[in-house]
């Protein structure tokens, strides 16, 4: 089925919104981490748990999750995502302590698989290679609106007007669950998934066995799953600990997690303008190595800030140049000999596979550093090294080109 130019973007305007609600669900945890730490007594460690527990959940299933949604199309995976994490985090509203609540963020982590595979695949269904800049752009600002809303709106405002971390948890789960049966119904109307290719439905032992060898040997992917691997640490790992991260400085909840907007903001801005600059200047090699070098630059100059001017510019530096990388790992695979859009969902299913191990690390390398230390600081360096190794596995991208 070929769909017209503004009805693709419509689309995926639409579907935007399964990961705006994914982030605004996912990251009220964080968002709320010292409360929950004081309320439930949680060490450093089961706190990073926590926030890592999400990627911890793509290790074992993201390329299994990415070879489902190539075969049963974007609309009902999208759709299928959306009822799990919005239950989850239904569930996690009653939560009355640390294992429950582990579990309860682990099966929201299934459903977010469904979410992070489902919209790249969306695109490659809908748009030429050469052009899924623009709208992988689009889906991961809507990401970036979730994170931002959960923390400058969610935190400081809808959730005391609520009653606290619980109320919000569970509006929001519901808010979620209700955008997942909208979702479904334009997606079974539009056919969404009938445009999916008989080959790319196969669910024969020789398709999946086939499709995870060419997958998995790669070369220039593998050097797309280092650079998924280095950004997922970072983001996962400073987007989780952020907001304690300048409570310890000193500042108040509210105005951490204002704060905390302003680094997904600057992440928005990098989402939406980076990737189709390079798309337009054929550029997308290039332009990692280049993001890479402000990751670290940025992450260097937090760890030398104090709680002024030096520590907002650290922050906008580190998210303009981790949203530059953020839409080039879905984009690239298409584009890549072998893969193209039928494989799209297994090639970021690997990417994130291996890549969460890092977004696991991250959030628990920093509790766990803190815990040894007492200090932020050598969490912070090894975000550091993340955007130095971005910039190496660039350039052996753009070597290989």
């Amino acid at each position: 089925m070929e769909f017209r130019r503004r009805r693709a973007y419509g689309l995926v305007l639409i579907g935007t919104f399964a990961y705006t609600f994914l982030m605004f669900v996912w990251f009220s945890l964080p968002a709320y981490l010292t409360t929950i730490i004081e309320e439930l007594g949680l060490t450093g460690t089961e706190a990073g748990l926590l926030v890592g527990a999400v990627p911890l959940t793509y290790i074992p299933i993201a390329l299994f999750s990415g070879l489902i949604v190539d075969r049963i199309g974007p609309g009902r995976s999208l759709a299928i995502g959306v009822f799990i994490y919005g239950l989850a985090q239904i569930g996690r509203s009653a939560a009355p302590g640390f294992p429950s609540l582990l579990v309860l963020t682990i099966a929201l982590g299934v459903g977010a698989t469904a979410i992070t595979f489902g919209l790249p695949k969306l695109v490659s269904v809908l748009f030429p290679p050469d052009e899924t800049g623009l709208p992988s752009s689009i889906y991961l600002v809507g990401s970036s609106l979730g994170s931002a809303l959960v923390f400058g709106v969610g935190r400081p405002i809808v959730g005391p007007a609520l009653g606290g971390w619980r109320s919000l948890f569970l509006w929001s789960g519901l808010v979620a669950v209700g955008y997942g049966l909208v979702w479904y119904a334009v997606a079974w109307q539009t056919g969404i998934d009938r445009s999916v290719s008989d080959s790319d439905a196969e669910f024969s032992l020789d398709s999946i066995r086939d499709d995870l060898r060419l997958v998995l040997s790669h070369r220039e992917l593998q050097l797309v799953v280092v650079i998924g691997t280095m950004f997922l640490l970072l983001q996962h790992g400073l987007q989780g600990w952020l907001p304690t991260l300048i409570e310890a400085r000193g500042l108040s909840a509210n105005r951490a997690g204002q704060i905390t907007s302003l680094f997904v903001v600057a992440l928005a801005v990098g989402v939406f303008f980076i990737p189709p600059l390079a798309d337009r200047l054929d550029v997308r090699r290039t332009t990692v190595v280049l993001c890479g070098g402000v990751v670290a630059a940025g992450i260097a100059t937090l760890i030398s800030a104090g709680v002024g001017a030096a520590l907002l510019l650290g922050v906008v530096v580190t998210g303009i140049g981790a949203g530059g990388i953020s839409p080039l790992i879905r984009a690239l695979p298409p584009e890549l000999d072998g893969i193209g859009a039928e494989r799209t969902g297994a090639a970021v299913g690997f990417i994130f596979a291996v890549g969460e191990i890092g977004g696991f690390f991250g959030p628990v390398l920093i509790g766990s550093l803190r815990d040894a230390t007492g200090l932020f600081l050598p969490g912070l360096l090894v975000l550091g090294a993340g955007g130095l190794v971005i910039a190496l596995a660039g350039e052996g991208l753009r070597r290989a080109a």
